[in-house]
C-alpha cells in the first residue's frame, strides 16, 4: 500500500477532507508505478498538482518510481514552495 497525502484543494481527492485532520489516500502499488501514474489511478487532474512533490519526505518529480510501503505528498497548484529552485528532485533513478 501507497500513502498519499493531500494539502490544499487536493484534499477533496480524499475521503477525509476536514482541513484539521490528516487527509490520506491508501492505494495498492503496482509494478512499474510512477508519482504520475499514481496520480492518474487516484484521479488528480494534473493541471491541479503543483510542483511541490514528495516521496518519503524527499523532494520529488513526476517521473520518480514508488513503491509498497512509500509515503507520498502531494501538494496543490496554489500551495508552492519558495526557494524551490534550491532544491533537485531526489528519489528517483532518471
Amino acid at each position: 500500500m501507497i500513502e498519499v497525502h493531500l494539502y490544499g484543494k487536493l484534499r477533496r481527492f480524499a475521503e477525509q477532507t476536514d482541513s484539521r485532520s490528516a487527509s490520506i489516500v491508501r492505494i495498492p502499488s503496482v509494478e512499474g508505478d510512477t508519482l504520475l501514474k499514481l496520480i492518474h489511478r487516484i484521479g488528480i487532474p494534473q493541471k491541479d498538482l503543483g510542483a511541490n512533490l514528495f516521496v518519503n519526505g524527499r523532494y520529488a518529480a513526476l517521473e520518480c518510481a514508488v513503491a509498497d510501503g512509500d509515503r507520498v505528498g502531494l501538494f496543490p497548484d496554489d500551495m508552492q514552495l519558495l526557494y524551490k529552485w534550491y532544491f533537485n528532485p531526489k528519489g528517483c533513478e532518471t
